[in-house]
């Protein structure tokens, strides 16, 4: 597949070699109109059940299917899958379901609000979301994450039950947020197999929708108003990314509506150079320019941080701390020095490190600070991921089977009996084991954000390459370093007996 240069795609790009819309068995259920309703039943069914257990089950939380598959199995999955596969939890995400019986009652109308089409009300509901697992310790209380399951459909359906298109996925998921992020690192993408065929297509179906025509045998005045509102029997992609324009995987949920709504079949699901995309700096459908997309910056940055945050709550140094800060401070108030440690660890500290790195930066070369900043902090987004896989990777392969004697144990309780005595000893991989993965996803995403920093260097600066790319690069292995300290801490085992 041809690279993308400077200024946008490649509009010579010829069919990708790889397509797994080609491919046996997987192409065709992809490509089958009801797949993703196939993937979010049996998904919603989970969430029912996890509700279900959340709330009626024991509230030990090594004992509750709620507590122990969102907080170890859950998040683990979901980044070993964005790394491996793409934004497939979007694909298959319960939450639509909802809204989908909502509008075949009610069609929305009402457009999302221009003055809210950018990333600010995700990007506080995303640290909202890191604070409250802190706070209320939600790992550890199966009745609080079943309801925060529920708020969170409420969410969804009260948001696209009112607003037509997908203003949800697109401008307040927490969790959307996340994996758009992430999601540029992995290996796949959903593009035209051939933009000369794009170029040629007078309906763009992709976007718009696949029309159904007007009746040849209607009368005048039906075929008329068919004609005016033709009725939509594929809809368009939701979240405005017109395909011939859109570049890499931020902003698509991989939900396929352009796949089933071409009607010259053109799209593929491709592979591509993971992390690629951030060097685009083109006007992108739904998007625009990255250089001038101050919140997806402030995302990347808050991803980065915040992996290094939530990392840094759950080993010994952070009760430490929290007791300096309460005799500093002279109070108890868990949500007092917490809300100082967030706003030290997601405003201060980032906007120190930054802000240096942008002085530098603009003293070797002379580039305008803001400027520089928006464009470069997208480099840290793979550094981020690379400690969000090492962090979540270590809960999810160390607790990998203790779901079984909780799945046993919750059919005990309503006497099923078929799958025997619950199994405690079950648990996982060895620490020494999952090691050398923590090492290998952390050295990963250090390499990766180098080279996009050292790609955004050459092509900004040319000659003067090395020095916008130096403060960078430092900046890059302080983070990796504070990383590798953090990973190699005694880590909480939360919501596993381990």
């Amino acid at each position: 597949m041809s690279s993308p240069s400077r200024d946008g795609p490649d509009t010579s790009a010829s069919v990708p070699r790889t397509d797994v819309l080609r491919w046996p068995v997987v192409g065709p259920f992809l490509r089958w109109r009801h797949s993703r309703l196939a993937l979010q039943v049996p998904m919603a069914v989970l969430a029912l059940i996890l509700v279900l257990h959340g709330l009626f089950g024991p509230q030990l939380a090594p004992k509750n299917l709620a507590t122990l598959l969102v907080w170890v199995h859950w998040r683990g999955a979901l980044v070993i899958g964005l790394l491996v596969l793409g934004n497939v939890f979007c694909l298959g995400c319960p939450l639509m379901l909802p809204r989908e019986l909502a509008r075949r009652i009610v069609a929305p109308a009402r457009r999302w609000p221009r003055a809210l089409r950018r990333k600010w009300i995700g990007i506080g509901l995303f640290v909202l979301v890191l604070f409250l697992y802190e706070w209320l310790d939600l790992w550890a209380s199966p009745r609080a994450t079943a309801l925060a399951i529920l708020a969170y459909f409420g969410a969804a359906l009260a948001v696209d039950a009112f607003f037509a298109g997908a203003p949800f996925c697109k401008w307040i998921c927490p969790i959307g947020q996340f994996n758009f992020v992430a999601s540029t690192l992995s290996p796949l993408e959903v593009r035209p197999r051939d933009l000369g065929t794009c170029a040629s297509c007078a309906t763009k179906d992709c976007i718009r929708g696949r029309r159904e025509p007007a009746t040849p045998s209607a009368p005048e005045a039906t075929a008329a108003i068919e004609r005016s509102a033709p009725r939509i029997t594929q809809r368009g992609c939701e979240l405005d990314l017109f395909l011939p324009r859109k570049v890499g995987n931020l902003d698509c949920t991989f939900c396929m509506d352009c796949v089933h709504a071409c009607p010259v079949d053109n799209v593929a699901v491709a592979t591509r150079v993971p992390g690629e995309e951030w060097l685009v700096d083109a006007a992108r459908s739904g998007i625009g320019r990255l250089s001038r997309r101050v919140d997806v910056a402030v995302l990347v940055v808050l991803f980065t941080f915040g992996a290094l945050l939530n990392a840094f709550g759950m080993v010994a140094p952070v009760y430490a701390l929290q007791r300096t800060l309460a005799e500093f401070l002279g109070t108890n108030s868990e949500f007092v020095i917490l809300g100082l440690l967030f706003v030290l660890g997601l405003a201060v500290v980032p906007a120190l490190c930054l802000g240096l790195v942008a002085v530098v930066a603009r003293t070797l070369t002379g580039a305008p600070a803001m400027r520089h900043l928006v464009r470069f902090s997208l480099s840290l987004c793979p550094l981020g991921f690379g400690v969000w896989l090492a962090h979540y990777s270590f809960h999810f392969l160390t607790g990998l089977w203790t779901f079984v004697p909780v799945t046993q144990l919750a059919l005990r309780r309503l006497g099923i009996t078929l799958l025997g005595t619950p199994r405690w000893g079950l648990g996982g991989l060895h620490e020494s084991w999952v090691w050398p993965i923590e090492l290998g996803f952390l050295g990963l995403g250090l390499v990766g954000s180098i080279a996009i920093a050292w790609r955004l260097a050459e092509r900004d600066f040319g000659r003067r390459a090395p020095r916008a790319f130096a403060p960078w690069a430092l900046l890059h292995l302080a983070l990796a370093g504070t990383a590798l300290w953090l990973l190699a801490q005694p880590m909480e085992m939360r919501g596993t007996f381990l």
